[in-house]
């Protein structure tokens, strides 16, 4: 619309030089209106209405929109207040380590969201994968990056026996539980009598049979205490509540913007703008977990140094053979519990693919995605913005070719899904 800025103090001296005052006078009002496009474009836009579709992808994002927390029909104390204890201990006990020095907290820590700040886990050694949040994530029907567990217990019971996370066994697990007298107490009081267990490692079946059935129920205690760990509401929830009620934000006093606790400031409001619209944040980061619980390749490279593998395609096939699967023996479900295994999805379409996370508290959780590639949220906007080609399948993503001012908003908006879960404190704490 205008000409380029350098032509513009040609244009204004040439019209001075011939004393044509209307041009001069023309100069200067395009000067100033094209000095306040640019200025603005660097700004705020002022509040503006939400159409109702709008109304009803924010409303989809609300905490308030959140259902009950779905029961778990293959663990039977998955509920139960004295699991949740047992659980609850067993999560900041480090004896359940082969060193005796790591505990389900040492990488899952509790005032960092559940998770430990790391690129990749370190327990008993440099572990494979960033650690993912334990918050809200009793809500999926898979755990791990690449899906290989279709339960919390079954998640649970993973770290307790990997050799690079608590290197333990089942049988010196059982053994622990069977000489603390309180967790002897709880165990009897919630699975009844303890088994007559080895006093090595198993030598027979039936030894192994019963150092499993107390370590499976060690793992379903781990499960009840982290079906505890909620999401909070954030000042994104308390925005989303008035505005679906009706009460609109209100412009700021005097053109002093405040920013009250249940409020978005204006930068944020058009980066929730644009996560549900040209941003298609929400193809994947959808619910009000902002998350849809499936597996998508977006063409993250790997950790340095390390091999790409194949995501999902693996996760899919370790969590149909895990004997702690939903069909298996230490399941109570039933086959009809377990429909997301029996239907599970797989094929060439999930190369490379990982599990969607939860957006919620991306503050507390940096660094992101798999293994910590990316440092920051500047470096994942930035990541989705070019959307690269991926080293092995496909990348599901497109470049969205957002302007820079446009990511900033956008990140602004992300930064205002923070806050505590809706725990009580005790919980955060070791017992």
């Amino acid at each position: 619309m205008f000409l380029p800025i350098v032509k513009w103090p040609k244009i204004f001296w040439a019209s001075a030089q011939r004393k044509q005052r209307w041009y001069t006078l023309a100069g200067l009002l395009a000067f100033a209106a094209a000095l306040g496009v640019a200025y603005s474009v660097h700004q705020p836009d002022p509040p503006q209405s939400w159409s109702d579709a709008e109304l009803r992808a924010i409303g989809s994002l609300w905490i308030g929109a959140l259902p009950p927390l779905p029961k778990d029909p293959t663990n039977a104390v998955a509920d139960h207040p004295l699991a949740q204890r047992l659980g609850h201990r067993l999560f900041f006990d480090a004896r359940l380590s082969a060193n005796g020095a790591v505990s389900c907290a040492t990488c899952h820590r509790p005032e960092q969201r559940f998770t430990d700040g790391l690129a990749r886990a370190v327990g008993l050694g440099l572990g494979n994968f960033n650690t993912p949040s334990l918050v809200g994530t009793a809500y999926s029907p898979w755990q791990f990056w690449n899906g290989r567990a279709d339960s919390l217990w079954a998640q649970a019971a993973s770290p307790l026996e990997n050799p690079l996370e608590h290197g333990g066994s089942r049988a010196a697990i059982a053994r622990l539980i069977a000489a603390d007298p309180a967790y002897a107490r709880l165990y009897r009081n919630l699975f009844g009598p303890l088994p007559e267990l080895p006093r090595g490692e198993p030598a027979n079946a039936a030894e192994q049979q019963a150092a499993t059935e107390v370590f499976v129920s060690a793992a379903k205690a781990l499960a009840a205490y982290e079906r505890r760990l909620l999401p909070g509401e954030t000042r994104f929830d308390r925005y989303a509540a008035n505005l679906l009620a009706g009460d609109f934000p209100r412009p700021p006093a005097n053109g002093v913007e405040t920013l009250p606790s249940d409020h978005l400031n204006r930068v944020e409001v058009e980066g929730l703008r644009l996560f549900i619209g040209q941003a298609q944040c929400m193809n994947c980061h959808n619910g009000p977990l902002f998350t849809n619980h499936e597996f998508h390749n977006t063409g993250v490279l790997p950790a340095p140094g390390a091999l790409p593998d194949l995501g999902r395609v693996v996760g899919a096939e370790l969590v149909r053979s895990d004997p702690l699967n939903c069909l298996g023996r230490h399941s109570v479900g039933t086959a009809k519990d377990c429909v997301e295994l029996r239907f599970l999805r797989t094929g060439e379409d999930l190369i490379g693919a990982r599990k969607t996370p939860s957006l919620r508290n991306l503050q507390g959780t940096a660094p992101y995605m798999h293994a910590g590639q990316l440092r920051n949220l500047g470096e994942v906007l930035d990541h989705y913005n070019r959307a690269p080609n991926a080293i092995v399948g496909h990348n599901e993503a497109k470049p969205l070719r957002l302007l820079p001012y446009q990511l900033k908003r956008l990140e602004a908006f992300l930064r205002s899904l923070d806050a505590p879960p809706a725990t009580a404190h005790k919980w955060l704490l070791p017992p």
